[in-house]
C-alpha cells in the first residue's frame, strides 16, 4: 500500500471548519499522481506517450470529521485493473494523526489517447508495472461492464 503524508491547509477547510469535500478529491488525485511519478510515470512520460487518465467517478465515504492543523495520511491501492490496462480502480483511505481511518474514496477511470480523444489500452510498460503491484485481497479484473455498474446515463435539457 502506498501512503502519502499531508498537512491540512487553511484553504482545505469549509464553512463548518472541517476538511472540505473538494479537498478529499484533491488529496486523492495528488496521491495518485505522486504514486505514478515516484514509479517513473511522470508528466514527461505521459506526454511522450500522449496519454492521460480520465476519471469516471469518485465516491467518498465519510466516517469522522478531521480539522485544520493536523497531519493526515492518504493511502492508495490498485483495487481493480482490466486485462489490457485500459480501466483502473483505485481505493484511498484517509487517516488522521493517530492512524484512525476517517474517510475512504473509491475511484474508477481509464486511459485516454490525448490526440484522438478516445479510450485506449495502457502501453505495455505501464501495464506490466501496474500488474506487478501488490493488490488487496478484493482486487478485481475489470471489464467494460464494471464501468457501467451504476447505470448512469446523461439526460439533456430540452
Amino acid at each position: 500500500m502506498y501512503i502519502k503524508d499531508f498537512e491540512i491547509r487553511w484553504n482545505d477547510i469549509d464553512a463548518n471548519r472541517h476538511l472540505a469535500n473538494k479537498a478529499y478529491i484533491e488529496l486523492a488525485a495528488h496521491t495518485r499522481m505522486s504514486f505514478l511519478t515516484e514509479q517513473g510515470f511522470d508528466r514527461r512520460i505521459l506526454g511522450k506517450l500522449n496519454i492521460g487518465p480520465v476519471v469516471f467517478y469518485e465516491h467518498i465515504y465519510y466516517f469522522k470529521e478531521v480539522f485544520y492543523g493536523r497531519p493526515i495520511k492518504v493511502s492508495l491501492e490498485v483495487s481493480g485493473l482490466s486485462e489490457d490496462g485500459k480501466f483502473f480502480e483505485f481505493r484511498h483511505n484517509f487517516y488522521d494523526h493517530k492512524g484512525r481511518n476517517f474517510a475512504q474514496c473509491e475511484m474508477m477511470g481509464a486511459w485516454m489517447d490525448l490526440g484522438e480523444r478516445k479510450l485506449i489500452a495502457l502501453p505495455e510498460e505501464m501495464r506490466e508495472f501496474l500488474g506487478k503491484i501488490e493488490h488487496p485481497d478484493n482486487f478485481k479484473i475489470l471489464t467494460k461492464e464494471d464501468t457501467r455498474k451504476f447505470a448512469k446515463v446523461p439526460v439533456d435539457l430540452a
